[in-house]
């Protein structure tokens, strides 16, 4: 799609790439080595992808994660979709990110990606006081 700004990516931003998919550092990273991982076609979210799409993508997650490995040497990894303006979703077409994750990076990263609205993860606020428990 000629407007959007991950179609136009250019060649010299891509880390690495299969068939279907591409990978590009995010511009805006959560912490160092966050990467993004589009869809080569222009989709606007996860599920208008089709079956091969998704499969280069996880592949393209692999592939990754090993360069991340390498570069970055991180303690754990968030890997995420936004599908949607309710969740998120600012650019609309199809974007996995992965994200590096260092010890010590945030104080208290229990709940990882739940942790976004704590209102809806019951578990969470009674954890705060000591008597609760991730399932």
């Amino acid at each position: 799609m000629k407007g959007c700004i991950f179609c136009n990516i250019s060649e010299r931003e891509i880390m690495a790439e299969n068939e279907l998919a591409v990978a590009f550092y995010d511009k805006y990273p959560v912490n160092e080595g966050h990467t993004l991982i589009i869809t080569k076609r222009h989709v606007e979210t996860l599920f208008e992808a089709d079956l091969d799409e998704l499969a280069a993508i996880n592949r393209l997650i692999f592939d990754v994660k090993r360069l991340l490995d390498e570069r970055y040497g991180p303690d754990g990894y968030n890997v995420g979709v936004n599908v949607g303006e309710a969740a998120g979703q600012t650019i609309f077409h199809l974007h996995y990110h992965v994200i590096p994750r260092y010890l010590g990076d945030v104080a208290n990263p229990r709940g990882g990606i739940r942790r976004v609205k704590k209102s809806i993860i019951p578990y969470w606020a009674e954890g705060e006081k000591g008597g609760g428990r991730a399932p």
